[in-house]
């Protein structure tokens, strides 16, 4: 996923504007992991392999998302066996944070 795409995508329960933390980036800059979060309705929506996941609650499936969620250190509210795809109100200022600049970054193809 390019950084520059969080320009134009929305939540797509509330159409608010959504942060994004990058965990994992290409040295091209293509984002490969991150988690994109609304802080209004505090939802959270995980980019695995360079794709946002950004399907609608009814269409998530919770085990999917768990271990990559874990292994990024956080812990919503909805692994807690609360039934939404919310995030705590500590997990949502702290998956605020930093941004690309901060990610590690993966080698190109040396083909």
């Amino acid at each position: 996923m390019k950084a520059s795409l969080i320009d134009k995508l929305c939540c797509p329960m509330d159409k608010h504007d959504l942060n994004m933390r990058v965990f994992v980036k290409h040295e091209d800059g293509d984002i490969i992991e991150a988690l994109l979060t609304c802080p209004e309705c505090r939802r959270y929506f995980p980019v695995i392999s360079g794709v946002p996941i950004m399907t609608l609650d009814e269409y998530r499936d919770k085990s999917i998302e768990a271990p990559t969620l874990q292994r990024w250190g956080v812990t919503p509210a909805a692994l807690e066996g609360e039934n939404n795809f919310e995030l705590k109100e500590e997990e949502l200022l702290a998956a605020s944070g930093p941004k690309a600049l901060d990610a590690p970054e993966l080698p190109g193809d040396e083909g």
